[in-house]
C-alpha cells in the first residue's frame, strides 16, 4: 500500500492549516484552522473490508514540568511518549482518500462529538481529552481530528506519523472507551493484511523550525 496528500508531503512540514496552533510573536501560540490533511492510499490487498485511519506523535514529553514554561525549555533528551491526534475507522473498502476538512475544519472548545463521524464513519478519542482535563472552558471528550499543536518551547520538532490500515473485516472491535491505547490492542488482533504511513513534521518553537 501506499499514502499520500495533497496537504503535505512525506517528511514534510505540514502547514499551519491542518494544526490546532500556529506561532504568534505575541503568546506564543494562536489557534490555527484545524482542518484534517488530505490523505490517500492506494495498493490495498485483496479482501479488504475497511480501513483505520491513525495520527499519532511520538515525540511528546513524558514530563509537563518545563512545557510552555516562560525562561525554560524542554530538553531534547527528555523521554518521549505518544499522543494520539486521530482515530478513524470503519472506512469503507470503496473510499481511497479522506479531502482535506472533511472531518475536521475548526477547533472546537470541550471537543467535537462522536463517535458518530461524517459519511458513516466512527472516530476516536484523541489525547486531547486527557491533556484539556483540567482546564474549565476546554475540557471534555475530544472526538475525531485535532491536530498539531507541541509545545512552544521545545527543542525537537514533533513528528506527526499517519497510518492507514486495510483491515479484513468491516469493522474494528474495540474493547472499552475508544482510544488509542484501545484501538492499539484492537489493531493488534485484527486480522490487518497492509499498512501505509505518512510523516510530517510540526513545531512552534521558532528557533526549531520544522523544515
Amino acid at each position: 500500500m501506499q499514502l499520500t496528500s495533497h496537504s503535505f508531503k512525506d517528511g514534510q512540514a505540514i502547514p499551519g492549516e491542518f494544526a490546532f496552533a500556529v506561532p504568534d510573536a505575541a503568546s506564543h501560540v494562536a489557534l490555527s484552522a484545524n482542518r484534517n490533511p488530505h490523505l490517500a492510499w492506494s495498493g490495498a490487498p485483496q479482501g479488504t473490508q475497511s480501513f483505520v485511519v491513525v495520527c499519532h506523535d511520538p515525540d511528546v514529553p513524558s514530563r509537563g514540568d518545563d512545557v510552555n514554561q516562560e525562561g525554560r525549555e524542554v530538553p531534547a533528551t527528555l523521554p518521549r511518549v505518544d499522543f494520539f491526534h486521530w482515530l478513524l475507522l470503519d472506512i469503507p473498502a470503496g473510499t481511497t482518500q479522506i479531502e482535506a476538512g472533511a472531518q475536521s475544519d475548526a477547533v472546537t472548545a470541550r471537543g467535537k462529538s462522536g463517535p458518530a463521524a461524517p459519511g458513516g464513519l466512527r472516530h476516536g478519542i484523541n489525547d486531547y481529552t486527557g491533556w484539556f482535563a483540567g482546564d474549565e472552558q476546554m475540557k471534555g471528550d475530544y472526538y475525531g481530528y485535532d491536530g498539531p499543536c507541541p509545545p512552544w518551547n521545545d527543542t525537537l520538532v514533533h513528528h506527526y506519523v499517519f497510518t492507514v490500515y486495510a483491515l479484513a473485516t468491516p469493522t474494528l472491535a474495540v474493547t472499552g472507551p475508544l482510544t488509542g491505547a484501545n484501538l492499539q490492542a484492537a489493531l493488534a488482533a485484527a486480522p490487518v493484511l497492509a499498512q501505509a504511513r505518512l510523516t510530517g513534521l510540526y513545531s512552534l518553537n521558532p528557533a526549531v523550525p520544522a523544515v
